[in-house]
């Protein structure tokens, strides 16, 4: 079977922001990092190349395929920042409509950057994304999508 391939690393988060191009999303991933840090009591941890993870969770879908992947984190990439982990909680769809601007895809939020969004909202959805995450039987809930 083959391995995941967003797996953490030893890159160290720091210098991964400090390589980003945009200034606007160097920044806001500097200011994602402190308030992630903050909200999930967790160390970062890059996954792959690009994805800053704070916690995991083990998967296993119904193909017996299995693994690990962050519980909340971010990326930011050259057209907008991507948020995950911060959709799947039921509370998460009224703070969505409160958020600001942004786009949700099928497991990613995505925003252009945090001033466009309600710092305290985003604040909540990333506390609600990391208990759901990390307390949420992930078997079962790759059977109710």
């Amino acid at each position: 079977m083959a391995e995941n391939k967003t797996a953490p690393t030893d890159v160290p988060v720091e210098e991964f922001l400090a390589e980003v191009e945009h200034p606007v999303r160097r920044t806001d991933g500097k200011m994602l990092l402190a308030l992630m840090r903050e909200v999930t009591g967790q160390e970062p941890v890059m996954w792959g190349p690009s994805m800053v993870g704070f916690g995991s969770y083990h998967y296993k879908y119904a193909s017996g395929r299995q693994g690990d992947s962050l519980a909340v984190g971010f990326s930011p990439r050259k057209s907008n920042l991507a948020l995950y982990g911060l959709t799947y909680a039921p509370e998460s769809a009224d703070l969505l409509a409160k958020l600001g601007k942004h786009k949700t895809g099928a497991a990613c939020l995505y925003v252009n950057k945090l001033a466009d969004v309600d710092l305290e909202v985003l604040r909540e959805l990333v506390r609600l994304g990391y208990a759901f995450m990390t307390t949420t039987d992930h078997e079962s809930l790759q059977s109710q999508r």
